[in-house]
């Protein structure tokens, strides 16, 4: 978002930055006050990802098909365990992101974080594309991009869909997505 600001790109959503354990403090006021709440806590176990947890509706977690990423899996699940003890309503994506055009590891991948208790695997993923670090460039997502690639907006789309679709109710409901 600051990025956006410093290119001129007007932003329609309000943005903050917490950190540590004041983030589930404001997520508790803002959740009254606004339809949904995007954290972005990065991947590592932190004060303030531990806090967002607490509080949060759904937790997309994002894999890279590698076999470094993969394996915190471990860690995530036993992360949740935890995180259920305080919040048992909290509903748990993963999602392939940046991944391989072609090969078996997207699919392998999915294959482990599937047998994750409470962990639901999306099935589309993410692929590494240009458009997609073009679009970081300008402070844009893929889809506010003047010339769009067909198949990386497919792919947000599908996200998108997979989590707030229409035929997810449930999920369209909930506030706080982390």
């Amino acid at each position: 978002s600051e990025h956006r600001e410093c290119l001129g790109v007007k932003t329609p959503w309000t943005t903050v930055q917490l950190i540590g354990s004041s983030v589930r403090t404001q997520l508790q006021k803002m959740r009254d006050r606004y339809d949904l709440i995007v954290v972005d806590c990065g991947g590592r176990d932190t004060t303030s990802q531990r806090a967002a947890l607490t509080v949060a509706d759904v937790l997309v977690a994002p894999f890279q098909p590698r076999s470094l990423d993969i394996w915190t899996i471990g860690k995530l699940s036993a992360l949740l365990e935890e995180v259920r003890a305080v919040n048992p309503r909290l509903k748990t994506y993963a999602v392939i992101n940046r991944g391989d055009v072609s090969g078996r590891d997207n699919l392998e991948s999915m294959e482990i974080l599937q047998e994750c208790e409470h962990i639901e695997c999306i099935p589309t993923a993410i692929f590494q594309r240009k458009a997609f670090a073009n679009a970081a460039a300008e402070g844009l997502g893929v889809i506010e991009l003047k010339v769009r690639d067909k198949k990386a907006v497919s792919e947000i789309t599908a996200l998108y869909e997979a989590l707030f679709g229409s035929n997810k109710t449930s999920k369209a409901n909930d506030k706080t997505t982390l």
